[in-house]
């Protein structure tokens, strides 16, 4: 019996025993069993496969740099990890430049389709639910055109190099494991017929220890390797999803991914207790991620020790907080912005604090929207060079292979990501808007020590991940914690309309004292988080290395 269902079984009694109603979902899934660190003295690649990892260390040791290993990381993810991420999904990267000392955010997120009329996705539209996870959920993919944007401005190497492991196992497959195969075999019945003679055998999914093999794919990223993004934005691949999608009867055409393109932006950033926090800017929400440890800050946490009750009590209200600012404002950097001014300020962190009740739990204090699935359908990387250059990314096709939409012959899934709207009431701000930028909540991080990059992190896991990801900065700032411990470290979040997750870690005594201050609990897996740290000599040059892959998942960090 795994520790996960042992508190499972923990929380199901003490909710019998204290009276209170216990949401339980227990996630069986593959643990990586590293307690400590990788470590590497030229650089690092952190990622949720460990033939990705491999794609990027590989880059490194052929001479490329920390973004030529990132674009090596996202194709082969592509491949290796199908339902999380690919060229028809969409995506952030945080970027620190050694040679400029700079940061740049790198969004992927594109438009909404010019053409999508959001009313199939609320009621009375006959199948309004349905609508939201086909194609017409589909929007504008936009991570190819992220790789090839970072490989122009910042790689050293030619941009078929750059692919090549990406192709070749998709041309000659892998052993996928049994995390694959459980996704493979719960989504399989979705699956266009054509996806499923090489996502199955003999009218079957895949079984763990089974061989996929990616022809189509394959033969899509050598066009995308010959001819650029131009093949998906506008040529022969781009004329098949907007024929796949037609047909479908989704919204996205080729004339919006003819005007697709990678945007860069000027990050946001908070101070920590002496570090600066640096997440990526609007179009996502990595703010609200912000905003929880400012709020935080606002408490002695050493002094309340590490998911100690009163921490993780402080946490649970802190990020209810968080989570009614970003129901009430979040909004596109073009369109209603949120006004971060007041919510990342010190005077703004310390009225949010006061509010909270160190001895009871308080409702959510913000009508709730409609609730959405905590899911971990996305992928999150990071890597880093001997020169100090960092990438931080999170790429996503929203569920399980997105939209289940793919075009015959091109191996690519399109993703859904309108699903993650909200659609009541209309034309609000999160509504799917034609034209309109997406918003994401993805939430790349840095944290800079003396003015240079010392942790790298994110996770997937939808409204969680800006949940998540401050607690581990936390656990390195506040406790200590090297990047493993930190990543592997008990966490919890919130989730709408008032339940407090946690990922089935913590202590009998802990949860007790969580249920009698009045929190709803669930047991499920949050997040697959993947960070690196830098170390620096006294010459001001990394030196030192380190990288924490999340034991939630099956990926691997390994230094150079």
């Amino acid at each position: 019996m795994t520790r996960c269902i042992q508190t499972g079984l923990l929380l199901a009694g003490l909710a019998l025993a204290a009276g209170f109603e216990v949401f339980a979902q227990v996630d069986a899934t593959t643990h990586n069993s590293a307690s400590r660190p990788a470590l590497g003295k030229q650089g690092m690649i952190s990622s949720a496969h460990p033939l990705a990892t491999r794609a990027g260390l590989d880059i490194l040791e052929a001479g490329g740099n920390a973004f030529d290993a990132a674009v090596a990381v996202a194709a082969t993810l592509n491949v290796v990890e199908p339902m999380m991420s690919g060229m028809g999904g969409f995506g952030v990267a945080l970027i620190y430049d050694a040679r400029q000392g700079a940061i740049r955010c790198l969004d992927s997120s594109g438009r909404f389709p010019s053409a999508v009329d959001a009313d199939v996705f609320r009621a009375p539209t006959e199948n309004y639910l349905e609508n939201r996870k086909g194609a017409k959920s589909i929007s504008t993919p936009g991570n190819a055109n992220a790789w090839e944007t970072l490989a122009k401005e910042y790689g050293k190497l030619p941009w078929q190099q750059l692919l090549a492991p990406a192709i070749k196992l998709a041309d000659e497959g892998f052993i996928i494991s049994a995390h694959t195969a459980k996704h493979i075999q719960s989504e399989f019945p979705a699956f266009p017929v054509h996806a499923k003679t090489f996502y199955g055998k003999n009218g079957k999914p895949l079984q763990a220890g089974d061989r996929l093999v990616q022809k189509d794919l394959a033969r899509s990223l050598r066009l995308l390797a010959a001819q650029g993004t131009k093949a998906i934005h506008g040529g022969e691949l781009g004329e098949a999803i907007d024929k796949a999608v037609r047909e479908a009867g989704g919204f996205l055409r080729l004339e919006d991914l003819t005007q697709n393109k990678a945007e860069w932006w000027d990050a946001v950033s908070i101070d920590y207790r002496g570090h600066k926090v640096v997440a990526s800017p609007l179009p996502n929400n990595a703010w609200n991620g912000l905003l929880r440890l400012g709020i935080m800050s606002r408490f002695d946490l050493k002094k309340m020790g590490h998911n100690s009750p009163e921490y993780l009590h402080t946490f649970a209200e802190a990020t209810k907080l968080a989570y009614a600012a970003r129901l009430q404002y979040a909004g596109d950097r073009d369109q209603s912005p949120p006004p971060l001014d007041r919510l990342l300020s010190e005077k703004h962190w310390t009225m949010e604090a006061a509010k909270i009740n160190p001895k009871k739990a308080l409702p959510l204090q913000f009508p709730a929207r409609e609730s959405q699935e905590e899911e971990q359908y996305t992928t999150h990387f990071v890597s880093a060079d001997q020169h100090g250059n960092v990438v931080t990314s999170t790429q996503t096709l929203g569920m399980l292979f997105g939209s289940k939409v793919m075009a015959p012959g091109t191996g690519i899934w399109l993703n859904n990501s309108m699903q993650y709207c909200t659609f009541e009431p209309k034309g609000n701000p999160l509504d799917a808007l034609p034209g309109r930028r997406k918003l994401a909540g993805f939430c790349p991080m840095l944290v800079l020590r003396d003015g240079k990059p010392w942790i790298a992190v994110g996770s997937p896991g939808g409204h969680t991940i800006v949940q998540t990801v401050p607690q581990i900065v936390m656990n390195m700032i506040d406790f200590r914690m090297d990047v493993q411990q930190a990543i592997a470290a008990p966490r919890l979040s919130f989730i709408e309309p008032d339940i407090t997750a946690v990922d089935g870690e913590l202590e009998f005594a802990q949860v007790h004292e969580l249920l009698q201050q009045g929190h709803k609990m669930t047991v499920r897996r949050l997040g697959n988080a993947h960070g690196l740290t830098v170390e620096y000599g006294t010459n001001g040059k990394p030196q030192r290395y380190t990288g924490g892959a999340d034991p939630r998942g099956e990926g691997a960090a390994i230094g150079r």
